[in-house]
């Protein structure tokens, strides 16, 4: 049975922690494992059985778009500047409609349970206008090694900016309610100022992603993931 949860797929940036490997396409379309990394995130939403999927283009777009031609997936075209995510998505809404929604990011490999299927599980509409899925910095594969977040036990919990403090990185995975976007007018606009907005009214939560993640924002990523699915395939 599918679902009514839309999806929006983050895909418009340039890529240049991808360095030679995005000179002359976008990073969505990197191969990993033989696949482009958009497939690997479309491949996540079949089997979270999302019907409603919509992605932000604009760096070498027309790529994109061609890859993802004959497919059910509506396209969110940010032609004349990026829009940052938190712009992004509301450029977007119109496509996505009024409810709450899954966000995914385009460059991460996951194993375990699927991301999006533990959010919509976890979902509390009454109390939450963001639930992030994370990892904790120390097991996250990740070119950077900070923490983003403190999350406040038991999970689902209400989280806070780690600001230096041992915490959890975000994932690059999020469902929210488009209610924390209210306020924010401007065009281009990060998610850095809504998710604030939602910690202090205490309606931010996060948990832990059941499973395995890897950043595939910078090249030494791909063999990371490869590896990564090379095991998830061994212990099946």
């Amino acid at each position: 049975m599918r679902n009514d949860v839309p999806l929006m797929l983050f895909a418009a940036g340039f890529g240049k922690r991808m360095g030679a490997l995005t000179e002359h396409q976008p990073k969505p379309l990197v191969q990993v494992a033989g696949k482009a990394l958009v497939d690997h995130a479309l491949e996540v939403a079949d089997a979270a059985t999302i019907m409603r999927r919509v992605i932000n283009l604009h760096y070498r777009g027309q790529q994109l778009a061609d890859h993802l031609a004959g497919r059910d997936i509506l396209l969110s075209w940010e032609r004349d500047q990026i829009l940052e995510t938190g712009g992004g998505l509301k450029a977007a809404l119109p496509l996505l409609g009024s409810g709450p929604l899954l966000i995914l990011n385009t460059d991460a490999i996951w194993t375990g349970q699927n991301p999006l299927t533990q959010l919509m599980q976890a979902w509390d509409d009454t109390r939450m206008d963001a639930l992030l899925l994370t990892l904790p910095a120390d097991r996250a594969r990740s070119a950077t090694g900070r923490s983003d977040f403190v999350i406040t036990p038991p999970m689902p919990g209400p989280i806070r900016w780690a600001k230096g403090d041992p915490g959890h990185l975000y994932l690059g995975a999020q469902m929210v309610h488009p209610r924390i976007l209210d306020g924010f007018d401007e065009p281009v606009f990060s998610f850095h100022g809504p998710w604030t907005k939602a910690i202090s009214a205490g309606r931010a939560f996060a948990i832990e992603h059941a499973g395995d993640w890897c950043d595939v924002g910078h090249p030494q990523g791909i063999a990371l993931a490869e590896h990564l699915l090379d095991r998830a395939k061994a212990d099946v």
